[in-house]
């Protein structure tokens, strides 16, 4: 009998034998039941894991989703997605089994955080709540397409939040011009943000620059990795996408100014250039546009920034998206307000053409 009672402390025991991905018999042994329907409660939900049926908890699905879907992300992306579903998804559906949750279910589920309010005040914004929503979405495609599962019954409830976050913040070049000025008696920070405003990198990407990545003979950088702060842990990781990893053509007073910062750290070429966090970043932000008067906005907004200058100069949504590390159809959704309307044009052009005749 595979759960058996251990005669020293009165507690249950399960011996269990599974066979390994590649075939192999292997055994495990969980002690420390208080009870034998405890017991074979956990056996059956072990068995169920390994023959991937879908009469499993959540809570135990999400250990097969991890075996999958780790590998296959980027560290950081999984640790995300993990924490999401370990915080929002498994303290309201973990206990519930795979094949017996309900569109009602999901239904119940969103309410319950779209009412919730956060530590700090508030509810969450409707860009997280998207965001929440499309992980428990995509775990349940997983068991679908490959585990059996019947269907999504996320397909049937509605989706909750948004994925548009508004109106998008940026400042303008007088703007940031005023905010740099503020911030100048930092050399790291000043030469931090000039690198995020006038290159448009991510927070990540510029974390993880070294020396060895600007060129200055061609003047060009090369966008190759990004940090992260994984588990307590320094990490650098491949950029966000694949098109993330690119050359940046500089402009050639930012040039002359890294040129002239780099050889006064005197760094080694594979040292990190900003070896500070992202807090940090934020906190430099809020000093300084406060010193300048400006009303703040995120460190990421200067992405935006960069962005809407280019447009402003008259750049194409291709030649841009190749600077940022998008694809063209990206830039033209997130910024088509910035662009300036060719309608008009596009209708003198045919009036034009039709009088002609």
């Amino acid at each position: 009998m595979s759960v058996t009672r251990d005669k020293r402390n009165g507690t249950w025991y399960v011996q269990a034998w599974y066979k390994t991905y590649d075939g192999k018999r292997a055994h495990k042994v969980k002690r420390g039941f208080k009870t034998k329907p405890e017991a074979l409660a956990w056996e059956r939900d072990f068995y169920a894991v390994q023959a991937g049926d879908m009469d499993m908890k959540l809570v135990d699905f999400l250990e097969l989703y991890k075996k999958d879907m780790g590998p296959r992300l980027r560290l950081n992306t999984w640790k995300t997605k993990e924490s999401i579903i370990t915080k929002r998804i498994l303290p309201y559906l973990g206990e519930k089994r795979m094949n017996q949750i309900a569109p009602v279910d999901i239904v119940r589920w969103q309410n319950e955080l779209m009412a919730l309010e956060k530590p700090s005040g508030g509810g969450f914004s409707a860009t997280y709540l998207k965001t929440v929503n499309n992980q428990l979405c995509a775990l349940f495609n997983h068991a679908v397409r490959f585990y059996g599962l019947s269907s999504n019954p996320c397909r049937r409830a509605e989706s909750m939040g948004s994925k548009s976050a508004g109106e998008m913040r940026f400042w303008t070049k007088d703007q940031y011009l005023r905010f740099s000025d503020e911030i100048m008696d930092k050399p790291l920070s000043f030469h931090a943000f000039e690198t995020l405003y006038w290159c448009g990198v991510r927070e990540g990407e510029l974390l993880a620059l070294k020396p060895r990545r600007f060129d200055f003979e061609r003047g060009t950088l090369t966008v190759a990795e990004s940090y992260q702060r994984i588990d307590g842990q320094d990490v650098l990781t491949d950029p966000k996408t694949p098109k993330s990893k690119r050359v940046i053509a500089m402009p050639r007073f930012y040039a002359e100014e890294m040129e002239a910062f780099l050889s006064a750290l005197d760094l080694d070429p594979d040292e990190r250039i900003f070896p500070v966090t992202k807090y940090f970043l934020s906190h430099e932000m809020a000093r300084g546009s406060k010193a300048a008067g400006l009303e703040p906005i995120r460190v990421h907004d200067l992405r935006h920034s960069h962005v809407s200058l280019l447009i402003d100069m008259g750049f194409t949504a291709l030649a841009i998206a190749d600077r940022m590390g998008h694809e063209a159809a990206d830039i033209t959704y997130r910024y088509a307000h910035l662009f300036p309307s060719v309608q008009a044009d596009m209708a003198r052009a045919l009036d034009g053409a039709r009088r002609e005749n």
